[in-house]
């Protein structure tokens, strides 16, 4: 995280409030590098340490929710318009500008043809998943009412989640974007581990 980026999302969030914090979601939603984990827990932080900003848990939940629902749907439009092997060619061509490659978007195609519908909803809880699955989604036409349900509801409890860690933090909100990298690594291994072991136990009761 660059010192120019972070001094970017502080003064956005100071001068714009709630509409900024919707605004830097809907960023971080186009463009991945753009960290929530930063984003979310500085608004939670800011809303408990100054109460003359307007700032509530609630308002910043809300507005970061808005703002990366916003930023989901031109990633599932482009999955329904230019389909798999246009996205993967653009992706392995010009995927480093916005911080996506052809094999993240493999592994997004796998999490949702693996899990289905469900997907949606544990894609928006893992860092590296949350953006490009929906790519998949629009990929595969899902049906865009549970498809906005599914974000909405794993979006919701991951904002909901580093808001609350920032408030909690303080001062220290930082060590969230610190800590999330391994925590997200562990988790990604703990959800493979968990699906390999139901397709065998599949596979063993059919024969």
């Amino acid at each position: 995280m660059t010192e120019l980026l972070k001094n970017w999302i502080e003064t956005t969030m100071a001068s714009a409030g709630n509409f900024g914090i919707a605004v830097l979601m809907f960023a971080e939603n186009i463009f991945p590098p753009i960290p929530s984990e930063l984003i979310m827990p500085l608004a939670g932080f800011t809303a408990h340490t100054k109460p003359e900003s307007g700032l509530t848990v609630t308002s910043v939940i809300i507005a970061g929710v808005l703002g990366t629902m916003a930023g989901t749907m031109p990633w599932y439009y482009l999955g329904v318009w230019l389909g798999e092997e246009r996205l993967r060619t653009l992706a392995d061509r010009y995927g480093k500008w916005v911080g996506m490659t052809g094999e993240d978007l493999d592994r997004a195609n796998r999490w949702f043809y693996r899990h289905g519908a469900v997907a949606v909803f544990l894609g928006r809880l893992v860092p590296g998943l949350r953006t490009v699955i929906s790519l998949p989604a629009g990929i595969a036409r899902m049906r865009l009412a549970p498809f906005l349900a599914y974000s909405t509801l794993g979006s919701t409890i991951w904002i909901a989640l580093l808001t609350g860690a920032g408030y909690a933090l303080g001062q220290n909100y930082e060590l969230v974007d610190q800590y999330l990298a391994p925590v997200s690594k562990i988790v990604v291994v703990s959800l493979a581990a968990a699906l390999g072991v139901w397709i065998w136990k599949k596979k063993r009761h059919k024969t």
